[in-house]
């Protein structure tokens, strides 16, 4: 771990962010006291994870399908009669 004061620290930022991009722990002192630890932020999440807009088309072209679309769907159930989920007791008019 490397360890720096302030004063250090603002004169040589370009080195200090060079250490912690290559992993080395970075710790700044003021008068003697560590008060800042510095670190690299994680990466962000790489394209094609989990819940991604390439995730979810590849997962859908994978799974078979019902042959009808979703609108038909939920017309064929109004018209069976299926249950339909109950509506919210709590309503917004009135608010």
């Amino acid at each position: 771990m490397s360890t720096f004061s302030v004063e250090d620290a603002q004169a040589n930022l370009e080195k200090l962010l060079d250490l912690v991009l290559q992993g080395e722990p970075v710790t700044l002192e003021r008068d003697g006291v560590a008060v800042v630890e510095l670190r690299a932020v994680k990466a962000p999440p790489k394209p094609g994870a989990w819940g991604s807009t390439e995730w979810l088309s590849a997962r859908r072209s994978t799974r078979p399908g019902i042959g009808i679309s979703s609108v038909e769907l939920i017309a064929e159930m109004y018209d069976e009669g299926a249950p339909v989920a109950p509506q919210s007791s709590c309503s917004s008019e009135g608010s």
